[in-house]
């Protein structure tokens, strides 16, 4: 049996306040094409379908027609609820759904198999759906769920208890936070904050694959537990993340082998570090107009206006830091110190321009200004 494991997709979700709606569509178009050409078997969705609980309705369009391109090329869908979205609203159409796609929102169904036979016999197939503690710990009574690690543990206890009265290989699905797994910075939620404690890789010994989603890049925990990431970029983070899916293949004894197949990007991610004026100037990155910019200037003093500037040359530029090469070491002395021994005006307004710009002080063209305006100053006050 030929699988193609993805997860992710976060239909909804925006890139600094841009829509990547029609972005996702042309890449899941891709991921279609690509089941299509590896004649998959079984698409595995592990969670996050949309990126809110309440989605809009564009995005139950997308959804809807990827999910009927992907059964019209002959494989099967199994589709589970991540964090981010609204079991109820993402189950609501399952019964709906035509013949071959299955969407798996209910914790109650845990440790029931989907069973779907091949040349070498039944694969049996167990969809986990996020589980948040305080919902489940009423559907499993008399036992200990405070933690999203002991709700999933215990769900894999019925999944191998059902599996240990079946023949055959198995494949789970979950969407979680794994032991050893390495998150994206600033993108997948605090492991305590977005409710997703860490869950022991133990948790998930005896299938032959485990499909997991939650991390936005690929990950290889185990030979067979593994995260796919997402299929499109969604911070600068995974600026060097590759974008794809697992293909996965099942022989008779079990897991065969897993290849990565790559998906497009459809606008890549760049960050540029130099000046300002570099920036905006050098031809040097004449490669990056077309892209997501994250930019950071290295001018020793904050510039006016930079992202509208930078948006003229780069009108992807998303993001703009001030990142100046050397940073000032505060003196030991107070800026109120520094005031009373100035000497004159030009030297209160230079010890106040070193206080607020990191150090450093008035350039030449600068200091030539303030003389004329301190100038102007004296002339005005003598005519008074």
């Amino acid at each position: 049996m030929r699988i193609l494991h993805t997860s992710d997709w976060h239909i909804g979700r925006s890139f600094h306040g841009h829509a990547t709606l029609d972005a996702l569509r042309g890449v899941l178009e891709a991921l279609t094409a690509q089941v299509r050409e590896n004649e998959v078997d079984l698409v595995i969705v592990a969670g996050d379908i949309f990126d809110s609980a309440t989605p809009a309705a564009a995005c139950y369009t997308l959804l809807t027609d990827t999910l009927v391109a992907l059964r019209e090329t002959g494989a099967r869908v199994v589709v589970t609820s991540g964090n981010h979205d609204s079991a109820a609203r993402l189950g609501f159409q399952s019964a709906l759904l035509r013949e071959g796609i299955w969407v798996l929102t209910d914790p109650r169904a845990v440790g029931i198999p989907l069973t779907l036979e091949d040349e070498h016999g039944p694969v049996h197939i167990y969809g986990i759906p996020y589980l948040e503690p305080a919902i489940v710990r009423h559907t499993w009574r008399g036992v200990e769920l405070r933690t999203q690690a002991q709700a999933l543990t215990h769900a894999m206890e019925l999944v191998r208890a059902d599996l240990g009265a079946r023949s055959g290989r198995s494949i789970a699905i979950a969407h979680c936070f794994a032991a050893g797994v390495e998150a994206t910075p600033h993108l997948e939620r605090d492991i305590q904050q977005g409710g997703l404690d860490v869950v022991p890789l133990s948790a998930f010994d005896g299938m032959d694959y485990v499909a997991l989603g939650h991390i936005h890049g690929r990950q290889r925990l185990a030979e067979g537990v593994r995260y796919a990431g997402a299929p499109l970029h969604y911070s600068f983070g995974e600026e060097r993340k590759p974008r794809g899916s697992w293909l996965v293949e099942l022989d008779a004894a079990g897991l065969g082998s897993v290849e990565w197949l790559e998906l497009p990007v459809p606008r890549p991610l760049v960050t540029l570090t130099a000046t300002l004026a570099e920036l905006l100037e050098d031809a040097r990155f004449a490669d990056a107009e077309q892209s997501w910019v994250r930019a950071r200037y290295t001018d020793a003093a904050p510039q006016s206006d930079p992202m509208r500037r930078l948006q003229a040359r780069f009108g992807w530029c998303a993001q703009v830091a001030h990142a100046p090469d050397v940073r000032h070491v505060p003196a030991e002395q107070t800026y109120a110190g520094r005031v009373r021994e100035t000497r004159n005006d030009a030297e209160l307004v230079d010890a106040f321009l070193v206080h607020v710009r990191n150090g450093v002080g008035a350039n030449d063209a600068e200091r030539e200004l303030i003389g004329d305006v301190l100038d102007e100053k004296v002339v005005a006050e003598v005519t008074a």
